[in-house]
């Protein structure tokens, strides 16, 4: 089995954020962590209404930041600010696949189509920092184009120290199932991504050749999935209360006015597959008073 610091979480967009990071850290102490991502205009910009431009990385151990652009000046801006926040490492997004990342900011999974471009953003982050950098990327842009390793060694040739691959194309979204080949010959390590939710799938990959995994999805209700993949804890006894504690930190990060409609999902990811989970779901989409929906959380699992 992998190490507690080859298995990593994933960054997952309005999921992944400081508040979520301290709830996955208090059930898994030495796991890597990588941010939301973060694009380098608002970053650099330091855009008020994106409150993740401000976070600052020194008291969450293991943590990576991921940034996403084009402008490759801008990106080793970010880079050097991330690191100055205290971040461990650098990892830029080259696998999103949602239209205003991957076509309109020719971000994201766009640089896998456009080999050279992503080699200068990466030369760019690794001459900003003192720390590591690395690359999330897909298998390709479409089933006619899976050139992966073509990115991982062009990544490796400018500085990158590592990647991980998620196993699907841009074209797949999150559709279908991830399929990872067996880890080729690279030059740097591989972190292995897509459809990980058991021991045994983290094993599959290692057997695979891979060099770590990344856990997504698997996270989403179940903070504590890390640790028991990493063997350091177990699901906790009253669910409830680790909500309880995660909409408190959600409600000082955010404010109540953001954090309670922002908390809805995790609500429901929480409930799920337990008795009247259905109709809990329902009474909380239509609270927005927070300490209404710290009663109803209560209520639901029976917290003194």
């Amino acid at each position: 089995m992998f190490k507690n610091n080859q298995i990593f979480t994933a960054p997952l967009a309005g999921i992944t954020d400081k508040p979520f990071r301290k709830i996955l850290r208090r059930f898994a102490p030495d796991v890597s962590m990588v941010t939301e991502m973060i694009s380098c205009h608002s970053l650099v910009g330091m855009h008020k209404n994106c409150v993740r431009n401000f976070d600052n990385y020194d008291d969450e151990g293991n943590v990576g930041a991921q940034i996403f652009g084009a402008d490759v000046s801008l990106m080793g801006e970010a880079a050097k600010i991330l690191q100055d926040a205290g971040a461990k490492w650098i990892d830029i997004n080259m696998g999103c696949p949602v239209p205003k990342v991957a076509t309109r900011a020719g971000a994201g999974a766009f640089l896998m189509k456009n080999h050279a471009l992503a080699g200068r953003i990466i030369e760019s982050c690794v001459k900003a920092v003192q720390i590591p950098v690395s690359i999330k990327t897909r298998l390709g842009w479409d089933e006619a184009h899976k050139d992966w390793q073509d990115l991982v060694r062009i990544a490796a040739l400018s500085g990158a120290s590592f990647a991980t691959v998620h196993g699907r194309t841009r074209a797949q979204g999150y559709t279908g199932n991830a399929v990872l080949p067996p880890k080729p010959n690279l030059p740097i390590p591989i972190i292995a991504n897509g459809d990980l939710r058991t021991v045994a799938d983290i094993e599959r990959v290692q057997k695979m050749g891979y060099d770590g995994a990344m856990i997504g999805r698997a996270m989403l209700g179940q903070p504590w999935v890390i640790g028991e993949f990493c063997g350091t804890c177990q699901k906790p006894e009253n669910v409830g209360l680790v909500a309880l504690e995660h909409l408190e930190l959600m409600l000082e990060y955010y404010g109540e006015r953001a954090a309670v409609p922002m908390f809805r999902k995790h609500a429901a990811w929480y409930s799920a597959g337990m008795p009247n989970s259905a109709q809990f779901r329902i009474n909380v989409n239509q609270i927005t008073d927070a300490n209404k929906l710290k009663q109803a959380i209560k209520d639901f699992w029976s917290v003194d």
